[in-house]
């Protein structure tokens, strides 16, 4: 299957994956005509070599040509941009993919400021440069087609970093909500190294995470940032290829989680949603509740956690802090998994994006997105049953055309 291997040693940055991804093979005629489509004016795009430590990496670049306003130059409001890419030439996947990274910057910027996804201004990653490198970097992956994205641990810098709202620590208040699920360290000089842009691009895309898996190169791509590092060259490097996996459809070798497991019987059942909604943004893969009897004929809940290795502590902590259990059980696993990806199709109320489970004999099963039935009920006024309905008679004639 297709392999994308993000090597992010140097930290990351949306016009160093970009840079990257154009390195490797995809036409930089194809991602201008992407851009060139969402009407912007007085804007342009362009490809430069340069060399970072002695490595020869593609530079991508944005010119805004416009005039700046009297605070700088603007920053868009979700609605301007979902309206962009709404009349964009991207195919509704790509679309559905651009659309979905804006709503999930929006939601952790309401979030940070206490604000809602509608009136915030996207400052940290709502630029204009910014939105170029999220919807090239969606046109340029729907070019490639990987069924399986992995991503390596991320360097995230250190220090501090100047935002709009002022001086914050390395990794900023987005990147931190942006990058969880990642397996990140912090190294080198001080400075940011992991964007906000990078960590959403890395975050939406990622079908794993850890070490380059087994896979048959086919093509290397290096992306560079701004700056120059003294011993270390700033660029992200991609390997594209072709990966086989230990069986029908599992995932590579490797792939393994950590299980976290209690039973709670004297805990306020009001604060069991709130503390998966927790876990879930400390980087949690998956959370459940199973009904238990417990000591003494009271009823109780099995909280059962599933989690990347790395993310085994921070969880344990957690789950001591906000539930009553006196100790865990926690077990390290092999994981098999089906490869999965995402797919869009266009149905009367808008697009809806499909996760598609497959192995290598086809898909095997695929399921709307519910967030978006959810977002189109609501926009469109009519029941979720019917918007699912028309999803899946959308699904089921594309692929009867196939």
């Amino acid at each position: 299957m297709t392999t994308i291997y993000f090597d992010c040693f140097a930290g990351a940055a949306g016009d160093m994956i970009l840079g990257a991804l154009i390195d490797a093979g995809v036409p930089m005629t194809h991602v201008q005509e992407a851009l060139g489509s969402l009407g912007v004016d007085g804007v342009s795009v362009e490809l430069d070599r340069v060399l970072k430590a002695g490595v020869s990496a593609a530079k991508f670049r944005v010119r805004d040509l416009r005039p700046p306003s009297g605070s700088g130059h603007a920053h868009y409001h979700l609605k301007h941009i979902y309206a962009a890419i709404d009349r964009s030439a991207l195919t509704p996947a790509a679309r559905a993919r651009a659309l979905q990274m804006f709503r999930r910057l929006a939601e952790a910027e309401a979030a940070i400021h206490n604000s809602t996804m509608e009136r915030v201004h996207l400052h940290e990653v709502g630029a204009l440069d910014s939105i170029i490198d999220i919807v090239g970097t969606a046109a340029a992956m729907e070019w490639l087609a990987p069924q399986q994205v992995v991503v390596s641990p991320v360097n995230v810098g250190s220090g501090m970093v100047q935002t709009a709202h002022g001086l914050f620590p390395v990794p900023a208040p987005a990147t931190v909500r942006l990058m969880q699920g990642l397996p990140t360290y912090s190294s080198g000089a001080a400075m940011e190294t992991l964007t906000p842009t990078g960590a959403l691009i890395l975050t939406e895309y990622a079908t794993g995470t850890g070490p380059m898996p087994a896979m048959t190169v086919t093509a290397t791509g290096y992306g560079a940032g701004d700056r120059d590092l003294p011993t270390t060259p700033n660029v992200v490097r991609v390997f594209v290829g072709q990966a086989a996996a230990d069986g029908p459809g599992v995932s590579p070798a490797g792939d393994r989680v950590a299980v976290l497991e209690c039973e709670l019987d004297d805990l306020n059942p009001q604060i069991l949603g709130a503390l998966m909604d927790r876990l879930l943004d400390a980087g949690a893969l998956d959370v459940s509740y199973t009904a238990v009897q417990m000591k003494k004929n009271r009823p109780g809940t099995r909280v059962t956690v599933v989690a990347r290795p790395g993310a085994q502590a921070a969880l344990a902590r957690l789950l001591f802090r906000e539930s009553s259990t006196l100790g865990l059980r926690v077990q390290e696993l092999q994981r098999l998994a089906l490869a999965r990806r995402i797919e869009a199709v266009e149905t009367p109320f808008g697009v809806v994006r499909f996760k598609v489970a497959h192995d290598d004999s086809g898909v095997l099963n695929a399921q709307p997105e519910f967030d978006d039935l959810l977002r189109l009920s609501a926009e469109r006024d009519v029941p979720i049953k019917r918007v699912q309905a028309a999803a899946h008679k959308a699904w089921l004639d594309r692929t009867a055309d196939e």
